[in-house]
């Protein structure tokens, strides 16, 4: 049986993450949950030692890469076999992890991607949000050689190979795209699978349009500097 691991990044989520790790809990009870404190001003913490679960708290802000890379480093020295993306806001469902674990268990792919738009769903992204969504699927899809439809997914189910491979190498911030370019010249395989995504269930999202601009053209100029690495 495998040793599964969710991680959870987490900064400024205390209103969500309780109901993030009930939801957890009543439907993968089997695997352990790691909430990594992303350097919160708020109660995160408070509400993750209440909880029960391993937690990690990071000094300051790092953002999503660093609280990731910290996941997949605590999964490593754990041993654990699977590591799952499962973000403290609220928006994922934990009844479909085992959408993303039935994928990756068919072995024909290191790291399974919980896509918002390979069905169609309620998700509706904002409109800048879905201009950049749109760009970083054709930039990707066009550099690994197969469909990507959601890029900027922040659930995942990722195996032993990507555990050791992202405990060493991860992208410091806006990291979703430029992993997976990063995870493609390191020659592991990725696929997809339908999830549904709801509204933020507490907090408020970090993204705005500005910062939208930003994100795009900082993550695409990731990609490229990457590309022309040897």
């Amino acid at each position: 049986m495998n040793k599964i691991l969710i991680i959870v990044p987490a900064y400024n989520e205390e209103e969500s993450l309780q109901g993030v790790i009930q939801d957890l809990r009543s439907h993968v009870p089997d695997a352990d949950i790691l909430v990594v404190d992303d350097g919160s001003s708020d109660g995160t913490a408070v509400v993750a030692r209440q909880s029960g679960v391993n937690l990690v708290r990071l000094s300051f802000n790092l953002g999503i890469g660093g609280a990731m890379q910290t996941g997949f480093q605590y999964a490593r020295t754990k041993g654990y076999d699977i590591a799952i993306q499962f973000d403290g806001d609220g928006q994922h469902l934990a009844a479909e992890i085992d959408i993303l674990l039935a994928t990756l268990n068919k072995g024909t792919a290191d790291i399974v991607i919980g896509s918002r738009f390979l069905n169609r769903g309620d998700y509706r992204p904002s409109f800048f949000r879905k201009i950049g969504i749109s760009i970083f699927s054709t930039v990707l899809s066009a550099i690994i050689g197969i469909r990507v439809t959601d890029t900027t997914s922040g659930f995942r189910a990722a195996n032993r190979r990507v555990i050791e491979f992202f405990a060493r190498v991860y992208p410091e911030d806006y990291p979703e795209v430029e992993s997976l370019v990063l995870l493609h010249r390191a020659g592991m395989s990725m696929k997809e699978a339908p999830v549904h995504m709801r509204d933020r269930t507490g907090g408020r999202s970090s993204i705005t349009p500005i910062r939208s601009a930003y994100y795009m053209i900082k993550v695409l100029l990731a990609v490229f500097i990457d590309l022309l690495k040897k």
